[in-house]
């Protein structure tokens, strides 16, 4: 059994890391309550966005449209969407694990003839993937810094103007969907050729647009890639808040567990210290009589 000394200093050391994960769990909290509210105020919209696109190409053959058509896939883009910092579980290593076994699977021999790049939001995603020698063709994570439209819909343009000039032939999107505090669900869903929603599209077929409904259509359509972009990062922010705060509680309560378990042993380590003493003190006693 460990001496009085090194229980004492475990337990002040288990007592430290405590107070950190419990700091930690509070902050994430707060940040959660923030992003939680982001996230659900924009599923709305973009539900109805969703379906006002999938009224639009009721009637008509998304495949004409620029953004819609399908072509034989020669170079894959994957944006994974981590986070910058750890302390968050699984939340990070789940989803680069899954860009990483589409990228050997499905896309294996494209990813063979270095033709699966990978677009990064989270420095954690960044270091994965550079240091495994895959490439990385840029690095978006300060979008942390300021998750607001003006930040990502210029993001979304660029990636919609690269698939329109044919530098990729399929875009996909890894991320973590915010479900609750405790609960995120892995999504990996194609960006690009857009598909188009099945919703609200076997009503309002007798409407009169103007301009055509081709024009409309090539403008929506890069407007809900927008949306979806900013829906995939807002989730993704809110499920890492939650990932963490999770994450710091069950530290907190191991700590807890710890503590009690180390201030158990240093009792008992204490009152084996002292029954010796006192056994010595009784055996010196009755030397002396002797």
């Amino acid at each position: 059994m460990a001496n009085l000394k090194e229980i004492r200093l475990r337990i002040a050391s288990v007592g430290s890391t405590k107070q950190i994960t419990s700091a930690m769990k509070m902050v994430s909290a707060a940040k959660l309550r923030r992003a939680q509210d982001a996230i659900l105020n924009l599923r709305p919209y973009a539900t109805k966005l969703s379906e006002v696109v999938g009224r639009l190409v009721s009637n008509l053959p998304v495949s004409d449209n620029v953004f819609s058509r399908e072509r034989e896939v020669k170079k894959v883009l994957f944006v994974v969407i981590a986070s910058n910092r750890g302390m968050c579980g699984a939340f990070n290593s789940s989803v680069i694990k899954a860009a990483l076994v589409k990228a050997r699977g499905e896309y294996g021999a494209l990813n063979d003839q270095g033709n699966v790049h990978f677009l990064c939001i989270g420095k954690k995603a960044v270091d994965i993937f550079k240091s495994r020698k895959l490439p990385v063709v840029a690095d978006h994570s300060k979008l942390f810094d300021n998750l607001t439209e003006e930040a990502v819909f210029p993001l979304a343009y660029h990636l919609i103007n690269q698939y329109g000039k044919g530098e990729y032939d399929r875009i996909e999107l890894f991320y973590n969907q915010f479900k609750n505090a405790a609960v995120y669900n892995l999504i990996n869903e194609q960006f690009l050729p857009f598909v188009p929603p099945t919703s609200g599209t076997s009503e309002l077929n007798d409407y009169i647009y103007e301009p055509s409904q081709e024009e409309i259509l090539e403008k929506v359509i890069p407007i809900s890639l927008e949306i979806q972009l900013l829906k995939a990062l807002l989730d993704s922010n809110a499920a890492e808040h939650g990932a963490r705060m999770t994450a710091m509680h069950k530290a907190t309560d191991n700590a807890n567990e710890l503590i009690k378990t180390l201030t158990l042993n240093y009792n008992k380590a204490r009152q084996a210290a002292i029954t010796n003493e006192l056994s010595e003190i009784v055996s010196g006693a009755e030397a002396l009589r002797g």
